[in-house]
């Protein structure tokens, strides 16, 4: 496709509520607008990897539900920090439980890098994932990711698919670095939330971005310095966002409250507020998109046959 066709697609990170992406997504697929590259963080490259790889919407969304009702989601840490911290009224013997479970969380931090097991990520982006590599996508697919000993923000595309997704997801302090070529890589959020700056780089002249991050505005009551340290972190991450979102032609911003990063027990409710958010901003969505559509319409026939027989 010639440069100048191009839409890009780039999906913020924010965990859990990474599941308001596919409401968003719906939308899009519904009004017929397909990407013409992927570039996420976090969470949003294992949405825009799957997509990327060849599922539609509907099927990460049906894949999503059944890992949440699977054993392997049922017995995984990630689980328990969810529910942790999920809110919702427990026996007495559960919330003595989950007590003691957050010391033994705090004080393995000390001496691991993650208090959460890789095997749990591995399997939860596996799950998702096809094992290939980035330049076999159907869909061309980029991932950010943090170098820890520089500091600098790395666009990975090429090799394994998996394992840079891993590397873009791995949450500091909840999941150890990934090593990748000699570098030691973390969550691509600590630098970069929604990339969209990246999806420009790599020839999108039209960007819609969604950011599905915690909203500033929903500040907990400051009691403890971990609170106050938490709060610190989000106003920055708050503004960096914004400066990673002026790349962007269009924002998807779902109004997700203050649902934690681990809290899976939302699903639905979130994969509807993305669905919503999407729809109030649907006369820009098409206004944006029809020309970019119509420019590369002979290259997104060719990329749709390449997903046909990806999913077969």
């Amino acid at each position: 496709m010639r440069k100048g066709g191009k839409l890009g697609l780039a999906l913020g990170g924010g965990g859990a509520r990474g599941f308001a992406h596919i409401g968003a997504i719906k939308v899009l697929e519904r009004e017929g607008i397909s990407p013409d590259i992927i570039v996420g963080t976090s969470v949003g490259s294992i949405v825009g990897g799957a997509l990327a790889s060849g599922m539609t919407v509907e099927q990460v969304e049906e894949r999503a539900y059944a890992f949440l009702e699977s054993d392997l989601y049922a017995s995984s840490e990630l689980k328990a920090m969810g529910d942790a911290e999920s809110g919702e009224e427990q026996r007495l013997s559960r919330r003595i439980q989950r007590y003691f479970k957050t010391k033994i969380r705090l004080v393995s931090a000390l001496y691991k890098p993650g208090i959460l097991p890789m095997s749990d990520m591995e399997e939860f982006i596996n799950y998702f994932i096809p094992d290939i590599r980035i330049e076999e996508t159907s869909i061309p697919f980029r991932t950010v990711a943090t170098d820890l000993k520089s500091g600098e923000c790395v666009l990975l595309k090429e090799g394994s698919l998996r394992r840079s997704i891993l590397a873009s997801s791995a949450v500091p302090g909840a999941l150890p670095p990934v090593e990748i070529d000699g570098r030691q890589l973390s969550d691509g959020g600590i630098i970069c939330t929604v990339p969209s700056r990246y999806a420009r780089e790599e020839g999108a002249r039209v960007v819609i971005a969604i950011a599905v991050d915690r909203n500033i505005a929903l500040a907990s009551e400051l009691q403890t310095a971990v609170d106050i340290y938490v709060r610190a972190g989000e106003i920055q991450g708050f503004y960096l966002e914004e400066y990673d979102l002026e790349c962007a032609d269009l924002v998807i911003r779902p109004e997700l409250g203050g649902i934690h990063w681990t809290d899976f027990s939302h699903s639905q409710e979130l994969i509807s507020m993305g669905e919503a958010a999407a729809m109030e901003r649907i006369a820009e969505i098409r206004k944006l998109a029809r020309p970019v559509w119509r420019g590369g319409f002979m290259d997104r026939i060719k990329r749709a046959t390449r997903r046909l027989f990806a999913t077969q």
